[in-house]
This record gives structure tokens, sequence and C-alpha cells, in this order.
């Protein structure tokens, strides 16, 4: 006799939608070879806390992720407010489909609520990511981590010190498994496609048209609020970065609420702004930090692959820019993937100019190469976490 388990799988950003895909992927694998014990029936639920409608179809068509069964088009607001319209929303989803399993991702406000609502209602919590750690309970993202992984049934862990994190917290051990991380299979599927991008023909055309080198140029992505919303810091960073430029062109896919707080600050003249068309519709003086409207997941890593360094602010691209050897300068002062710096390319800065200048400097003394690939980084963990939850594998 079949075993069917009805898996509610919840996104709520775009980080998550990276992390949701080869699990999907790994389900439909699975239940296409295997369908004579236990068929896992997946629930896509999108709260639409990234509430931009065209990254989130931008996102789903690079990924093949298939159109949400629910999305509860929560948008914006504080933190608390957010939090607590997700999960009014999705009560009555899971009180509807009664999933055997709620399958929950990073660490967004998604993440917590949804996870609240299931463990309320007495249904198992799986949370993928589980165990990381900045240790910086300033950051709200630090909050929804600890509290999801307190209630959660399933702790998925992508580093051996994110398990250690949680015996450290007391979560028994039975409940954690060492699994690898999922990013990495999203990354590995979708450079297989990067010659489908556009991106770096456009790229290459705009540093021709300025005199410039077309292969050799750095990429920013820039959405802490640390960052962003601070006046006084959004424009030290600005200017420290326009002054790089003048080394190496940088491009900037902005976040639309980084470019909010941009020109709510007046910061717009320390960019040179490419539009939809891909031409340059605004120079600012003598820099080369490029503002580019925001980009799918095949575009960024197509561009991300070919670049000669990253700045970031940003979790996920700490561990992309470890796979892909590129030198990356984490513009915080702490990382809950302190793997990336162990043993990957990562440097942290926060955003002190002198120290992003230093850390540069070093940047163009140290040739890209390849580092250590953390261990279980290598594409197969959804398929690991299929196995555990059907019962297989106890990891």
């Amino acid at each position: 006799m079949v075993k069917q388990i009805k898996c509610m799988i919840v996104s709520g950003a775009r980080p998550n939608f990276m992390k949701i895909a080869p699990l999907i992927k790994a389900i439909e694998r699975h239940n296409k070879r295997d369908k004579s014990s236990v068929v896992l029936d997946p629930i896509i639920v999108h709260t639409g806390q990234h509430y931009d409608e065209e990254m989130s179809r931008l996102f789903f068509r690079d990924l093949s992720i298939p159109k949400p069964d629910y999305d509860l088009n929560i948008g914006s607001g504080s933190h608390g407010e957010q939090t607590g319209r997700i999960m009014i929303a999705f009560e009555p989803v899971v009180k509807k489909e009664k999933p055997d399993l709620v399958v929950v991702v990073g660490d967004v406000n998604s993440t917590l609520a949804c996870a609240l609502v299931a463990s309320k209602l007495n249904i198992p919590v799986a949370h993928i990511e589980a165990g990381l750690r900045s240790f910086d309970r300033t950051m709200p993202e630090e909050i929804n981590r600890i509290l999801t992984d307190q209630i959660s049934d399933y702790l998925f862990t992508h580093s051996r010190d994110a398990n250690e994190n949680l015996i450290k917290e007391g979560i028994p051990e039975e409940k954690i498994f060492f699994v690898g991380n999922i990013m990495i299979d999203s990354l590995k599927m979708i450079l297989k496609h990067t010659d489908r991008s556009t991106v770096n023909k456009w790229i290459g055309k705009i540093l021709a048209n300025r005199n410039l080198q077309t292969d050799r140029y750095a990429i920013l992505t820039l959405h802490r609020p640390s960052n962003v919303d601070n006046k006084s810091s959004l424009r030290r960073l600005l200017e420290c970065l326009h002054e790089i430029s003048k080394e190496i062109p940088i491009f900037f896919p902005v976040h639309p609420r980084t470019k909010k707080q941009i020109e709510a600050f007046g910061c717009e003249q320390y960019l040179n702004w490419i539009d939809n068309g891909r031409s340059i519709v605004n120079l600012n003086g003598d820099g080369n930090l490029f503002g580019l409207p925001p980009l799918g997941y095949l575009d960024f890593m197509s561009l991300t692959k070919n670049s000669s360094l990253v700045f970031t602010d940003s979790g996920g691209l700490q561990e992309e820019t470890t796979i892909l050897g590129i030198p990356c300068i984490t513009l915080r002062e702490n990382t809950e993937r302190p793997v990336t710096v162990m043993e990957g390319t990562n440097t942290l800065t926060g955003n002190d100019p002198s120290r992003i200048f230093n850390a540069f400097c070093k940047v163009k003394q140290s040739p890209r190469g390849p580092r250590k690939v953390p261990e279980l980084w290598d594409g197969q963990t959804a398929e690991r976490i299929v196995n555990i939850l059907i019962g297989r594998d106890q990891g």
C-alpha cells in the first residue's frame, strides 16, 4: 500500500525561491521512480512577502517552479504587521489542506510565521537552513532563525557548525540532519543554462562604450536595513564604491526598496543608471558604478560567474561566490555563514570605507582561484532531504 505524505512547502521571498526549487524537483523525481512505498504530495504556498510581481515571475520562470497552489499576497509592512498578516492568511490554508508536514526555508518573516501556525496546529515543521547564527540579535533574521528552530521537528543544516549551534541551544540531536547546502543545488542547476542569458553581451557593450575592459568587473548587491535605511551609512557606502569603481567597474542590480532609499536620501549622483532598455540614461561623474534594474536568477548568476569580485550584504551570495571561487567582500560586521570565511572566499568589512578599501586592495593582489568546497555542498542536498522525509535515511 502506498503511503502519501501531504507536504506543504512555504516560500515568501526571493532567497526562498532558490531553496524550494531543487526540493520540488527532487520530490518529482522521487514520485516518478518510486511509486510503490511513499509518495510526497507537494502543496506550494507563496506568501507574497516579496511583493514585486515581476521579480517573483522571473525567479519562478528561471527556476522552473510550478505556479503556487496558494498565493497569499501579503505585501510589505513592519515586521510585526507582516508576520501577523502571514499567520492570519496561512492558518485557514493549513486547516483546509490538513498537511502532514509544513516545510519552511531560510529566515524571513514568512519562515517564522508559517512555522508558528503549523506548530500551534500540531503539524510537524521541517526547517531547511536550520542552525545558522550570526549571534547578532539586532538582525530580525536572527530572531526568526532562533524561534523557528525551537519549534521545528526536522532541522536540516548546511554545515557542521550549524549542528553545533543547535545542540548548544538544547535541540535534541535526533531532530538534526546535516544534509548540505540546498542553495548549491540551485546554483549547479542554473549554471548549466547561463548560456541562454544575454546579460553579459549588453554589459560588454556598455563597458566597450566607456572604453573599459569587457572581461573585468565587480558586482554589488545591497539591501540590509543597517546599510540602506540610514542616510549617512548609505551615502558613505556609495561614496566608497563610487571611488572603487574608478579602478574596476561595478554593476549594481538595485533592489526596489534600496532604490527608494537612494532616491529619498538624494544619493543618485553616485550611480550611472541603466534603464530596462539596457542603455545608460543618467551619467554621473567619473565613476563606473552602474545601477541596473533588478535581474532574474539566470541573468544574475550569468553576470556573477563572469565577475572578478563581489560586494554584498546578502547571505546566499557569500555561499555562491565560495563555490565559484570569486572573492567576496561582505558589507556586514558578522555572518550567519562563517564557513564561507573559514573555507571560502568571503571577507567581512562592515560598511567602514577604510576596511572595504583594504579588502579591495588585498583582492587585487590575490588572483581569483578555487577554494575548498565545504562538506556536502555538492548539489545533492534536496535528494538527501527527500530521503529523510520519506523515512529512508535518518541522516
